[in-house]
């Protein structure tokens, strides 16, 4: 998608379609909507009326514009109520525009200027590019025939001094969006394109392109530093595992942050087998794809951050060497783990990334995994579960997340929890039992990061929807991408932000 800006007014703009936001306070059409509906000659207020459009997120209604305007369409974008827009209401008002705009086949879509409050202009189209492209994506690799697409988005302005404003926006924009999508695309490769050494050398490009630093331990070189939680999780599989190492390191850093991700390319649920939904198990590295992607974003944003990602990269599957219950395995850090349940395989392979990256000593470690279904059942799809030994931490997470509309909610971490995952025979458990579970998992993690500040984001509700119905326009069937946006929003942000 090619993204242009323009000072044009939106009613002598000519284009295939354009998209203009319709507050839901039900009072008259202002800005650029009242100006188009003057040119049409009432023509909008009219049929929004008639078809009893009531300006709610994410829906749209197309008038056709039948020459009075340049454009040939007019997409109307609900926002609503204009004393609670937020910047998610622009994202998601911008990707149902492009979406409405792909359906009817208008390649060139126009966006018309919308102001939020006190919201500066870099912000909004920051949002609105985001939305754009998130919302035209698709994954059709494997298909010959992807249909309509949008090809050109113009943005427009409303006073000549905004025009650097925009272009900055679409620049930070751009980057955002082109790392979910690098992350949705991982997400959504099919489980025999993407093993662990195939989704190694995917990272390994990307930090040649971006200028990371990357190693890539294999088998050997995590026998020699004692990942026996990560080798016996992956040892049931033809594809080995590997844990992918990128830093981004500018000179002049302020903090040190860690980020770890869960990287099961395929999840079997190993000897404990999964009995359901086993076609979309290759979604379990979702958490792994979105430090791949926050990482190679980095260098284009320039925080002055030295950040490492981790990444443990497995295939839980069955054959005779797989892990079975009753195994007893330890972990880098010394810990000993007995497995009763071969499908709570994340938070074993997240215990030796875990150990790794805090070995390393950074000032706080975060990690996304797509963990439990127990933080399903507590936040359907709507928000992943963010738990912590530091309540600072958590707050930075949940203030970036607000920004980007990607929602946390945070759980609880009690002492009670730990006791559940302690073992007769080990160190601890790596299942415990029913109730809870996402604070069970949690808290074992917490026994890998040294009692360094850290936060554990269970992106299991968000990271991959089986149905998008009564989602976020921006938000497909599939990989969502989730937790980049919010991760580069906490990194990039200002000392004075923090």
């Amino acid at each position: 998608m090619e993204f242009a800006v323009s000072l044009e007014a939106p009613e002598v703009f000519a284009c295939d379609a354009i998209g203009v936001g319709i507050f839901a306070d039900g009072g008259a059409l202002e800005g650029p909507a009242a100006r188009i509906d003057k040119a049409l000659g009432g023509l909008l207020s009219a049929v929004l009326a008639e078809e009893k459009f009531e300006g709610k997120p994410g829906r749209t209604l197309v008038v056709q514009t039948h020459g009075r305007i340049p454009s040939r369409r007019v997409i109307a974008a609900g926002l609503g109520p204009k004393t609670t827009a937020t910047l998610d209401h622009l994202r998601q008002a911008a990707a149902a525009v492009v979406r409405q705009a792909g359906q009817i086949h208008a390649a060139h879509a126009a966006l018309a200027a919308t102001t939020l409050g006190a919201l500066p202009v870099d912000a909004i189209t920051q949002a609105r590019v985001e939305g754009a492209v998130l919302g035209d994506y698709r994954f059709a690799r494997y298909k010959r025939d992807e249909g309509g697409r949008v090809s050109r988005v113009t943005l427009l302005g409303s006073e000549p001094g905004q025009h650097k404003a925009i272009d900055d926006g679409v620049a930070r924009g751009r980057v955002f969006a082109d790392a979910t999508v690098l992350a949705r695309d991982l997400v959504n490769e099919p489980p025999n394109q993407l093993p662990p050494v195939r989704l190694a050398e995917i990272a390994a490009d990307a930090a040649r392109g971006a200028g990371l630093r990357c190693s890539v331990l294999d088998v050997e070189a995590m026998k020699a530093l004692g990942m026996g939680a990560i080798l016996a999780i992956g040892s049931g599989s033809d594809q080995p595992p590997r844990t992918i190492v990128l830093e981004y390191a500018p000179p002049k850093a302020k903090r040190f942050v860690a980020l770890v991700g869960k990287g099961v390319c395929y999840d079997s649920g190993g000897i404990n087998i999964k009995t359901q939904d086993l076609e979309w198990m290759k979604s379990d590295m979702a958490g792994g794809a979105a430090v791949i992607a926050t990482m190679q974003a980095l260098p284009s944003l320039r925080p002055a951050v030295r950040v490492l990602g981790v990444v443990a990269a497995v295939e839980n599957v069955l054959s005779g060497h797989s892990v079975k219950p009753g195994d007893i395995v330890r972990a880098m850090n010394g810990k000993t783990i007995e497995i009763n349940n071969t499908d709570a395989e994340g938070r074993v392979i997240l215990a030796d990334a875990l150990s790794y990256a805090a070995q390393q000593q950074p000032d706080e470690i975060i990690d996304l995994a797509t963990l439990t279904g127990s933080a399903m059942v507590a936040l359907g799809y709507v928000a992943a579960a963010v738990m912590s030994n530091d309540q600072p931490l958590v707050q930075r997470l949940l203030d970036a997340s607000h920004q980007t509309g990607e929602r946390m909610w945070q759980l609880p971490l009690y002492e009670e929890f730990l006791e559940n995952m302690r073992s007769l025979v080990a160190d601890l458990r790596n299942s415990g039992s029913r109730y809870g579970g996402a604070q069970k998992g949690a808290i074992f993690l917490r026994e890998f990061v040294d009692g360094r500040p850290w936060a554990h984001i269970d992106i299991a509700p968000t990271a991959f929807l089986e149905t998008d119905e009564g989602m976020s326009p921006y938000l497909p069937k599939g990989a969502t991408g989730y937790g980049v946006r919010t991760l580069l929003t906490y990194l990039s942000a200002r000392p004075e932000d923090r």
